[in-house]
């Protein structure tokens, strides 16, 4: 199927302008549940009031401690977890009233980090791949399967009757790419899909990746750990603490100056090759605040050297950095090295 094929295949109804999908306050808390009647004793906040957009065509990469919401976001992004606030826009239509959950999932798939876990042991390859188009009345989904093989690299004669264990883990990784286009979705979402893989099939898998979003017009939001692999198959990166936003903005703009304290300790933590380059402190002390019980005002207070009294009453809004309307971070401070802050000096603290 060639790029113009894949963009035939799908309406492209916002336009080009309008971005693929769109954010707005999404908010997910899980109950937690105890004792012999079950009864709702706390709530964790994962996802807690964010919003962002994917533009149509770029990579969206999302990084951010474990437990920020990451995962949480995915999930909510392609209906797998319902949301308790907020909507989802998906080119142009509300999820719920102009476009329903099965054909948001036709144009949004998701990739995930176990890739033994995300297939059916009892299935083989090509069943794996050939299920959704199944499904969905697809008059030959064997076919859709055995050219979906090629595509990401796996022969159908050698690979098509054989099951998951029989697989090496990037082989796996590269089924489930392939299943996650069967569909012909839009957007699809990578969760950690790298992370588990050694260094040398990380750099196929994410050349692959590459290739497939130029051929296929495809959309990615990428969610990962390391910022090396975030800055090399971005366009732009979303930075989560605690289930909210902190930091967005072009991934070589963010890169080169990190507008938020949080932001700047993440980078800070990354290993260097320079051997004269030693850490002698940690980045960023202690662990995060529990998600049960969020601080107030801005919630990386509690662990920023450059915290005042305003920090810990006012949540900060994400505001635009350096005259660079794309480059957004939710802080009181103007100057992360002075450690004046904007909303100290207008309350006149």
């Amino acid at each position: 199927m060639s790029k113009t094929d894949a963009t035939n295949s799908t309406s492209d109804r916002g336009g080009p302008r309008q971005p693929l999908i769109i954010a707005k306050n999404l908010k997910k808390h899980f109950p937690i549940r105890s004792g012999m009647l079950n009864r709702q004793t706390a709530t964790v906040h994962a996802v807690d009031g964010i919003s962002f957009d994917v533009k149509k065509g770029e990579t969206l990469g999302i990084v951010g401690e474990s437990g920020c919401g990451k995962s949480t976001t995915a999930r909510l992004l392609i209906g797998l977890i319902e949301l308790d606030d907020g909507s989802i826009i998906f080119d142009g239509d509300v999820l719920g009233s102009d476009i329903k959950l099965k054909e948001l999932r036709r144009g949004v798939q998701m990739v995930f980090q176990d890739s033994y876990a995300s297939l059916n042991p009892r299935m083989t390859i090509l069943d794996s791949i050939a299920f959704g188009p199944k499904i969905h009345d697809h008059k030959d989904p064997a076919s859709v399967a055995r050219n979906l093989m090629e595509r990401v690299g796996l022969d159908p004669e050698r690979f098509a009757m054989r099951y998951p264990h029989e697989l090496s883990g990037g082989q796996r990784q590269r089924v489930n790419i392939a299943r996650a286009l069967a569909l012909s979705p839009r957007l699809v979402i990578l969760d950690e899909a790298v992370s588990a893989l050694d260094k040398s099939v990380e750099a196929q898998v994410l050349n692959l990746l590459s290739d497939l979003r130029e051929e296929l017009d495809l959309t990615y939001v990428f969610i990962s750990h390391d910022l090396n692999v975030v800055r090399y198959i971005s366009d732009r990166v979303l930075v989560m603490y605690l289930g909210e936003v902190v930091e967005v903005g072009p991934v070589e703009a963010v890169y080169k100056e990190q507008a938020h304290p949080y932001t700047a300790s993440l980078f800070a933590a990354m290993p260097s090759m320079d051997p004269d380059n030693r850490t002698e402190e940690p980045p960023l002390a202690g662990d995060p605040p529990n998600p049960i019980d969020p601080p107030t005002g801005c919630r990386f207070h509690t662990r920023c050297r450059f915290s005042e009294s305003v920090c810990s009453k006012v949540k900060p809004k994400l505001n635009v950095i350096a005259d660079n309307p794309d480059h957004l971070a939710a802080c009181h401070i103007k100057d992360v090295g002075s450690g004046h802050s904007l909303a100290a000096q207008e309350a006149g603290e």
